[in-house]
Formats: C-alpha cells, structure tokens, sequence
C-alpha cells in the first residue's frame, strides 16, 4: 500500500513538472493581460488629463452604466454570436453526417469542405462586400433572376442596419462551419459502428440511432465546438471592421469595435481598460455557464441510454 502511495505521489509530482511550462506560460499570455487591464482601468488617462494617468477608483466601471453605446454594442456581440454558433452547429452537425458516409471522392469533399476555414478572414470579409454589394453582387443577382425584386433595383444590405447583422453573420457561418464540422466528423468517426448494428438489429429507427447514441457519444466534441466558437464570435474584430466598420449607425458594432475605437481613436485609455476587463469577466461566465448546462445535457443523454 505505501508502494502505491509512493508510486503516484511520484507520478503526481511528475505531471505537475510537465504542466508547470504550459501554467506559466498561460498566466503570461492571459493572466497579466488582464491583470494589467484591470491596473489600468483604475486610472482615467485620456486627452482630458493630457495622457497622465489620475487614479480614479471605479469611476470607470460606474461609467458603463450610463453608457449607452457600451450596452448597444454588447446587444450587436450578443445577437451575432448566437445567431453564428447557433446556425454553425446546425450546419456543421448535418455537413459532418454527410461527410461520415461512404461515397465516392469522399476525401476531395472533405478536403475543399474545409477551404473556406483555411482563407484569412480579412480576404473573406472583402469577398463578402462584393457579393452582397447593392448593384454588382450575387445575392441580388440571384434575387433579380427569381423574381424577387425588380430588375435594375438592389437590396442595400450592408447600408440597411436591419440587414447588416445578418449579412455578417451569414458571413462569419460561411467562413466558421467547415470547421465545426470536421472537428465533429471526428467525433463521429470515434463511434463504434458495432453500437449503431446491435441498436438496429433491435428495429431501432436511423432518428433513435441518432438520438440515442450519436447525439450522447458526439457530446465532448459539441461542447468544445461551442465554447471555442463563441468564445472566437464573442471577440469578432477583423470580419465586420473590414464588412461594415461597425456600421451602419453602429448597428453591427460589436464589443472589441468599440474597445479599438475607445483606445486607438479616441486615446481614452483607462475607460478602454474598463472595457477588456468587462468583457473578458462576462465571457468568462458565459463560457462556465455554457460548460455547466452543456455537461448537464450530456450526462442526460447517457442517463437516458
């Protein structure tokens, strides 16, 4: 018994030495970000104070409240992040369920289905312009060819703050969904087949195989995907600054938008400090939550198998 002990003592400590390089380098990468952030976000430093900083308490964080441009844009994070991870797990989930089936030239699908994953986002983003461009763009093309509006006229759609949201988030699922479903066709490919021909054999339905085995046993890779998409959604920057900037009238401006505008443009440098903290406190809850309900979902499922 005291051998045992011995023996995973040492392997306990054995672990930590590995892990203690990835620990520290986390705490650099993450930790004093933030740690410095909320330093600075007790200071006000802006053009104001000439660029000094003059400690102000929590001044700054008692300035979210009024500040109505902070609560639109965190409604613009939050509609565009449900909205894209919603509708990539959706497609992604159906993408890998036919990827997972045996076909001919399977493996050149599967390779130009993860492309658009692969192009930088930037580049993405300026295709999207064009093709949702108001006069010379696919979209209303295709609209004036079936008839949906008349020919010679054109739906503004990043002009228009009603449509500019979904053009981005159709954007951002166009460009995200490939890897969602690779990540779960591996996920899929990890099942047994033995669990899918006992089930069947038991005149069990293709809709009770999927929800009785598929669904459960994909659980671990579906809760990775969610919480690393938005976790990703939850910070945009680069594909709506280079679609819409944030426009029109702010109606596609997203949190890290308005952090770059707030530190970059305007110099107000403690109040963006406010901002990071803010917005890396309440994409930490979102996440444990998102963890919690998820893990709780699953254990379900396999309770229910």
């Amino acid at each position: 018994m005291k051998f045992e002990t011995t023996i995973r003592t040492r392997e306990q400590i054995i672990g930590w030495v590995l892990v203690l390089p990835a620990l520290i380098l986390l705490l650099l990468v993450f930790a004093y970000p933030i740690g410095r952030a909320f330093w600075l976000s007790q200071f006000t430093e802006n053009l104001a104070t000439k660029l000094e900083p003059v400690y102000s308490g929590l001044n700054n964080y008692s300035r979210l409240g009024t500040d109505g441009r902070f609560w639109q844009t965190l409604g613009n994070t939050t509609i565009f992040t449900l909205g894209s991870v919603i509708l990539e797990m959706l497609l992604g989930l159906g993408i890998a369920l036919v990827l997972d089936q045996s076909f001919k030239g399977r493996g050149i699908v599967r390779t130009i289905a993860i492309l658009p994953w692969a192009l930088p986002t930037a580049l993405i983003g300026l295709a999207w312009v064009w093709i949702f461009n108001d006069q010379y763009g696919v979209v209303n093309d295709l609209l004036r060819r079936v008839g949906a509006i008349p020919a010679g006229a054109g739906i503004n759609w990043l002009g228009d703050p009603n449509l500019a949201m979904l053009a981005v988030i159709a954007a951002d699922v166009w460009k995200t969904t490939p890897f969602i479903s690779i990540l779960l066709l591996a996920g899929l490919q990890s099942i047994p087949q033995d669990l899918y021909e006992a089930y069947a054999i038991d005149g069990a339905s293709r809709w009770q195989r999927f929800r009785n085995i598929t669904l459960p046993l994909l659980m671990p890779q579906i809760l990775i995907a969610v919480l690393f998409r938005f976790a990703q959604a939850f910070g945009v920057f680069d594909l709506i600054a280079v679609m819409t900037g944030g426009g029109p009238g702010g109606a596609t401006e997203t949190i890290s938008l308005y952090i770059y505008a707030t530190v970059m443009r305007y110099l107000d440098f403690g109040y963006g400090a406010a901002l990071v903290v803010v917005t890396f406190v309440l994409l930490v809850a979102v996440v444990a939550l998102a963890t919690f309900a998820l893990s709780r979902a699953r254990a379900r499922a396999a309770g229910a198998t």
